[in-house]
Parts: C-alpha cells; structure tokens; sequence
C-alpha cells in the first residue's frame, strides 16, 4: 500500500512551512534537468545508501520521481526499512511543472 500526495498538497506543505524531506529518486541527469531542491538517491542505490536517511524514519518523506512510478517502489522500499510516514508524488515533477511551476522544463 502506497500513501499518495498531490502536487497542490505539496505545494500548500511547501508554503505553509511545514516539515517535510522531499527525496528524488530520478538519476543525476535527470536532477540537473529539473529538481524541488529534494535530497537525491536514485532508485537502484536506495537500499544501499538507506543509512542517508536513517534520521529521517519519523519525518513526512514525500518522494518523486518524473512520473510517479519509479517512486512508489520506492515508498514500498521505505516502509520496509521502517519509515513511518512516506508518500509517493502523484504524477512526478512533470505533474509538478505542469500545473505548479509552470516554467519548470518538463522532460
């Protein structure tokens, strides 16, 4: 089971300040084409670089990906290693630059 959250609901979380640890699980490449200014580790590495995040079990996680896809497996990987509260960004940050930040190059 997945928990999602929309592009608008992170933007609201994102204004009102709230505590939040956005993960990008894209590669590097794709980062430098267009990020959230998340915190990256790309799918395949996760479980071995899963000790980056071990102060971040508690948090609100939300992870994104370009789509949506490559980030509900890893949701699923971070409820296995205990996280609490992950969320999975529906539609990727394409979604995002479609209808938040418009200016932001899709890909």
């Amino acid at each position: 089971m997945s928990a999602d959250i929309t592009v608008q609901e992170l933007s609201e979380k994102l204004k009102n300040g709230d505590e939040i640890f956005i993960l990008d699980v894209r590669e590097e490449f794709e980062y430098d084409i267009s990020n959230l200014s998340g915190f990256i580790i790309p799918l395949p590495e996760l479980e071995n670089r899963m000790y980056e995040l071990e102060d971040k079990k508690d948090m609100e996680v939300i992870v994104h990906c370009r789509t949506g896809e490559r980030s509900v497996d890893a949701v699923k990987i971070l409820v296995e290693y205990g996280f609490k509260n992950p969320k999975n960004l529906l539609g990727g940050i394409n979604q995002w630059a479609r209808e938040i930040d418009t200016g932001m190059r899709e890909y």
